[in-house]
């Protein structure tokens, strides 16, 4: 057997780093996979609530804790820039590519491209109520309609938001990296600093002096 038969390639970042890495291509189409059936999924239901639900009327869902009240939103959470609603919407479109132009620059983990589709669809579900809902283009109303205790009214892409900003941070804490290729980087660095290369921990069958091998 040869040293390079050897090689580690299910274990160890190296192996594993290399078997999860995405192409450009590949996170560009999760992405929008996952943040267009998001927006779709918002649309259907914001539909929904506008036929079967009264504007300002709870009605229980989950009881207290979960009830659904139609509402229209011009501005942000708690009501917060109903004045300014254009900047609103320019900071979501401003959100929408600045997660393209990272994603297309940085990313290669199938989580943060999980995580990057959920805040994509979220922010797209919204910006179609903010161009294309009444008022008109830049000042449309957000159309909210899940009410939780001492919580603003939100919709599905608020969830998709919040759920993918959350598990960004959660990678972050875990040290999931954007891309898998630099965990491998950094570990030849390492091995390279140590003046091995990153196989030599890897002991051959045929070294002499592996405690396995033999003359």
């Amino acid at each position: 057997m040869s040293h390079a038969d050897t090689t580690p390639t299910s274990a160890g970042p190296s192996g594993s780093g290399a078997r999860r890495r995405l192409p450009r291509g590949g996170v560009l189409g999760g992405m929008l996979l996952v943040g267009g059936a998001l927006a779709v999924a918002d649309q259907l239901t914001k539909n929904w609530a506008e036929a079967n639900l009264h504007e300002l009327v709870p009605q229980p869902f989950l009881g207290e804790f979960l009830q659904l009240t139609l509402l229209y939103n011009s501005g942000a959470a708690w009501g917060m820039g109903s004045g300014i609603t254009p900047v609103v919407t320019c900071l979501q479109v401003a959100i929408v590519i600045g997660v393209i132009v990272f994603a297309v620059r940085a990313v290669r983990s199938p989580w943060y491209t999980l995580a990057l589709g959920l805040v994509l669809g979220g922010a797209l579900g919204n910006i179609h109520d903010r161009l294309l809902r009444p008022p008109g283009p830049f000042h449309g109303e957000v159309v909210d309609f899940l009410e939780l205790p001492h919580w603003p009214v939100f919709n599905v892409a608020d969830m998709a938001v919040v759920g993918g900003a959350l598990l960004i941070v959660l990678l972050g804490v875990i040290g999931h990296a954007a891309d898998p290729a630099e965990v491998d980087a950094e570990a030849e660095a390492e091995a390279r600093a140590q003046g091995e290369s990153p196989t030599d921990s890897v002991a051959s069958p045929d070294d002499p002096e592996s405690p396995k091998g033999t003359r």
